[in-house]
């Protein structure tokens, strides 16, 4: 696929596609590197659970990937409705883990046009700092430490105006359910061997990135969205408010146990609870708990914008 014009001056219009092990999103925007400026034309996101199973098979099975290819062909029709001249796929934790990756990257070249870049987990770390710390620059104290927690993989990355350390780590709130939550609701048991799990890899990140020289910590992602949503009192969903809400630890502590003790489908009845999120939500808020925990700070800053926002820049800087 070929990208649309350029914006008018120094404006690029631009399209990020970003997929994780739970999800795939959509960002086209207009972009000016001078004027410091993204504007949003079009955000959006599928829950394709992309990594359902890669932790106990190695591969992405045929319906994940069925899924995944389906929800690109929609991205497909947007991106050229919307004329993007520039166009970056950039995979993460699940298509790094699964040794069919090849079937992945040949599929999505087939009905994109673009190379899939899966990147490390530095980098994507690195690009998730980007754009969740770029607004934030004069605004907010720093070092800023920018946590990411994703369906299989949760990243971390400290400082100020750019990253100074990053640490990537194997625990994200699919990899968790999988492996650990498996009664309606969880048991003790189930939830004292999620906590150990998700302890050993803060402490691993811990080692790497300094998380107590933070002076301001920011969440990002669908759990800690989520988390802000339910915080609020909200009736609906409403990015407006999550973006940049101030999310206590207290309350990240009692939303977790709330989200530990409630079935499934009490879960679901929750008004801001994406579907795709009902069945991973409270192994998302115990990393978040966690993390908190770890970083000794009262709050979350949480953001909208994060890894999908840091692409969009990439290709315009």
């Amino acid at each position: 696929m070929n990208g649309g014009a350029n914006g008018s001056g120094g404006q690029a219009r631009v399209a990020a596609i970003d997929c994780g092990t739970n999800s795939i999103r959509l960002l086209v925007a207009d972009i000016d590197p001078l004027a410091g400026s993204l504007t949003e034309l079009d955000r959006r996101m599928e829950i394709v659970r992309l990594g359902e199973g890669v932790d106990r098979t190695g591969r992405l099975s045929d319906p994940a990937l069925a899924r995944t290819f389906a929800a690109c062909e929609v991205y497909e029709q947007r991106i050229v409705e919307l004329g993007a001249a520039r166009v970056r796929f950039v995979a993460t934790s699940a298509s790094r883990d699964a040794e069919n990756s090849g079937q992945f990257v040949s599929g999505i070249r087939d009905r994109l046009g673009v190379a899939v870049e899966v990147v490390s987990g530095d980098e994507e770390a690195a690009l998730s700092f980007a754009g969740a710390t770029r607004e934030l620059q004069g605004h907010e104290p720093g070092p800023f430490l920018v946590v990411d927690i994703g369906g299989g993989s949760t990243e971390f990355v400290l400082g100020t105006d750019r990253p100074v350390a990053a640490r990537s780590v194997d625990v994200g709130c699919v990899r968790i359910t999988e492996r650990r939550l498996h009664s309606d609701p969880p048991t003790l048991e189930e939830v004292a061997a999620a906590r150990s799990d998700i302890a050993a890899a803060v402490q691993a990140a811990a080692a790497v990135v300094p998380l107590r020289q933070a002076r301001t910590l920011v969440g990002l992602a669908g759990s800690v969205t989520t988390l802000a949503a339910m915080d609020a009192g909200l009736s609906s969903y409403d990015p407006a408010v999550t973006h940049h809400y101030r999310l206590p630890a207290s309350s990240v502590r009692e939303l977790t146990l709330q989200l530990l003790a409630m079935t499934r489908a009490q879960r679901a009845r929750i008004p801001v609870m994406h579907p795709g999120r009902v069945d991973v939500i409270a192994a998302g808020a115990l990393v978040l708990d966690a993390v908190v925990a770890a970083a000794g700070l009262d709050e979350v800053l949480v953001s909208e914008h994060d890894i999908l926002d840091g692409i969009a820049w990439s290709l315009a800087d």
